[in-house]
C-alpha cells in the first residue's frame, strides 16, 4: 500500500489544534498518520470509511492536550462531535464516538454494525505497541510507515504523562483502558 505523506483532511483538522498540542504536535501528528495507515492496510476502505478513520484519528487522543490528562477519552469526544456537526456529518456520530471510546479496549470489539471500531482499535494498537502487535500487517510495511513518520518522542511524552498520573492516581493507573 502507498504511504501518503500528506493527508489534506488530517492537515485541515490539525491546523485548528496545532497550537494547543504545542511542542508535542509532531509526535501526535506522526502517531495519527501511522495509525491511519495501519487502519487502511487492515481494511480495504471505501471513501466514506477512510474519511471516518481520518476524523476519528485526528481527535482520538486530543483530550491529552485539551485537559492535560491521561484520562483523555472523555475530553476527546466533544471536539470530534463539534467537528461532525459543523460538517453536517452527525449521522457518523455514533460510529466516530465508538472509535474514540473503544480504541484502548483490551478485548476485541464485536459489533458488526460498526466494523471500523475494531479496525481503529487494531490500527492504534499496532502503533502504540511499536509494532509488537501486527494483526497481519507485514513488519516491512510497519517499518516503512515508521520511517516516514518518526516517533518524535510521542511514546516518551506519553510515558512522562503516565508516570505523573500514576503518582497522583495509583489506584487508577490507566483510566483510558477498557476490558
Amino acid at each position: 500500500m502507498r504511504i501518503e505523506e500528506n493527508i489534506p483532511l488530517l492537515e485541515d483538522i490539525f491546523s485548528e489544534w496545532k497550537h494547543i498540542i504545542g511542542n508535542e504536535y509532531q509526535g501526535y501528528r506522526n502517531h495519527v498518520y501511522r495509525m491511519v495507515h495501519f487502519c487502511l492496510v487492515l481494511r480495504n476502505c471505501n471513501d466514506e470509511e477512510r474519511e471516518k478513520i481520518i476524523i476519528a484519528g485526528a481527535f482520538h487522543d486530543i483530550g491529552i492536550w485539551i485537559k492535560d490528562t491521561v484520562d483523555y477519552i472523555p475530553p476527546s469526544l466533544p471536539p470530534a462531535m463539534e467537528y461532525l456537526k459543523k460538517r453536517n456529518l452527525e449521522a457518523w456520530s455514533t460510529e466516530i464516538e465508538l472509535m474514540i471510546t473503544e480504541h484502548h479496549k483490551i478485548r476485541e470489539y464485536n459489533d458488526t454494525d460498526y466494523p471500523l471500531v475494531e479496525i481503529f482499535r487494531k490500527g492504534d494498537l499496532v502503533d502504540f505497541s511499536l509494532g509488537i502487535f501486527k494483526f497481519g500487517i507485514s513488519k516491512a510495511y510497519i517499518n516503512q510507515v515508521k520511517a516516514k513518520f518518526h516517533n518524535a518522542d510521542f511514546h516518551k511524552n506519553l510515558g512522562k504523562r503516565a508516570t505523573k498520573w500514576f503518582i497522583r492516581h495509583p489506584l487508577n493507573p490507566a483510566p483510558m483502558m477498557k476490558w
